[in-house]
């Protein structure tokens, strides 16, 4: 098998400059030749010396019909890389991108200008959500000055709740970045979520399960139960759109409730309870844990599907 590194991005999103940093390093100097695709010209280039040091050969490819399986392979024949690295084009989407069997992606890394997020977010969410879907790594960087990176957070877990998201600024990475702007009050004896808060909430929890352990929260949800689940337990959940009206998705956790048998699938509820953080097979580890405290039949609200667009 042939190891892939894809590095996706929009134009002058700093692809060019994390891939001449990471072919300087001395951990990827190793045995074999670097065979480098970049598919869009920016600003930035590679320097020749660059590239012959690190044992690397480049080659462009402009067209996106260029693309194809049978040249990817013939350039395998001709260079006889070790490893391949992909800049790809932000404009090409991604979900239409072919590789050899044999050519196994072994990382995928998003980079993103926060200072231009906000325009491709609103105007080419599909593009970008293809990008993101299932990259490993998402990086913002040029965030100096961008007060409002807590949402920028959000809106890519939304897509990819698994990516590790790094912000970096002229000083390098930032470690502590958000502020508590959370529509609701971690204070409060109930913790009482709408529709923004919901989503807020269920995004936060995987990240920082820690401020939530020991509350109590409220919210609206639909009953979801799944076969496979102990006896015992549910998942109160909500719909999402998460990019656009073909991409949703059932958002919630398990739920201890000592009445799950008189529960019905897609049942609205009014569920109160406290978050617990424990092991549950389904997550394969540890993760947020509900404990009812009460689960009331209520009726469904009137914006049924909440919208992370």
């Amino acid at each position: 098998m042939k190891p892939v590194y894809v590095i996706n991005g929009f134009l002058e999103s700093g692809k060019t400059e994390f891939i001449r940093y990471t072919l300087e390093q001395p951990y990827f100097r190793i045995k074999g030749r670097t065979l480098l695709i970049v598919c869009e010209e920016g600003e930035e280039e590679y320097d020749e010396k660059l590239l012959k040091k690190v044992r690397a050969d480049l080659v462009l490819i402009e067209e996106e019909e260029a693309f194809q399986t049978a040249y990817l392979m013939e350039l395998e024949k001709k260079y006889k890389p070790e490893r391949i690295i992909i800049e790809y084009n932000g404009m090409w989407n991604f979900k239409n991108m072919k590789l050899p069997f044999h050519w196994t992606i072994e990382q995928q890394i998003t980079m993103i200008d926060a200072s231009t997020f906000p325009m491709y977010f609103t105007n080419m969410k599909s593009l970008l959500a293809e990008m993101l879907r299932k990259s490993e790594m998402i990086i913002f960087n040029r965030c100096d000055g961008v007060e409002d990176l807590s949402s920028y957070k959000r809106n890519v877990k939304a897509i990819n709740q698994q990516a590790d998201i790094i912000f970096e600024d002229a000083e390098g990475e930032i470690n502590q970045i958000f502020e508590d702007d959370l529509p609701y009050s971690l204070d409060a004896p109930i913790i009482e979520l709408d529709n923004e808060g919901y989503g807020i909430w269920y995004l936060d929890s995987l990240e920082q399960l820690e401020r939530y352990i020991g509350k109590t929260v409220q919210f609206t949800a639909m009953v979801l139960k799944p076969k496979e689940f102990p006896k015992g337990y549910f998942v109160p959940g909500r719909m999402a759109m998460t990019c656009c009206a073909e991409d949703m998705a059932f958002l919630g956790f398990a739920c201890e409730y000592d009445k799950t048998d008189k529960l019905t699938d897609k049942q609205w509820v009014k569920v109160t309870a406290k978050v617990a953080k424990e092991y549950f097979a389904d997550y394969g580890g540890e993760g947020p844990v509900l404990k009812a405290v009460s689960v009331e039949q209520t009726r469904p609200p009137k914006e049924e599907i909440i919208s992370f667009m």
